[in-house]
């Protein structure tokens, strides 16, 4: 039971890591002239280093809050876990803390779905996606598995 328990709360904080690195590094996109992320746009043009903030757009401004929200979720959700190890009774779910993970997933499902829709008007086209762009989607599956798994686990003694 022991290392279930170690094995859920690894996967729950490689979904956290994943979440804070895709949220703050600068590599959303990501070309030899140009690097974009959530906060800025950032283009080279003739030895000209050129960064545009993200106030520009209110769909970067939503996908900005709900990445921010996906990681406050998921840290809530951690937290929650072991609060409810210590006061759950014998047999009880941990159906607050599943719900906060998934809704976590959903933040950053949501988020990634409006930057792939909407990254057009804040990049070239042309341009490729960087790793975090990839981490954020490879965070929202660990989040999603890791709130059903609490969802489904129950309290033993």
């Amino acid at each position: 039971m022991l290392l279930l328990l170690l094995g859920i709360v690894i996967l729950h904080i490689a979904a956290l890591v994943l979440l804070f690195v895709s949220t703050i590094v600068s590599a959303w996109v990501v070309n030899p002239t140009s690097s974009s992320d959530l906060w800025t746009n950032c283009t080279t043009i003739n030895a000209d280093y050129k960064c545009d903030p993200a106030n520009s757009g209110v769909w970067i401004q939503a996908v900005q809050a709900l990445m921010i929200l996906s990681i406050i979720f998921s840290f809530l959700s951690l937290l929650l876990f072991f609060c409810q190890l210590f006061t759950l009774q014998k047999g009880g779910r941990f159906f607050l803390t599943g719900a906060f993970q998934i809704l976590a997933s959903l933040f950053v499902m949501s988020g990634a779905i409006i930057y792939t829709v909407m990254n057009g008007e804040w990049v070239h086209p042309s341009e490729s996606f960087g790793f975090c762009y990839i981490l954020a989607w490879v965070a929202f599956p660990l989040a999603l598995i890791s709130g059903l798994i609490y969802v489904i686990l129950r309290k033993r003694e």
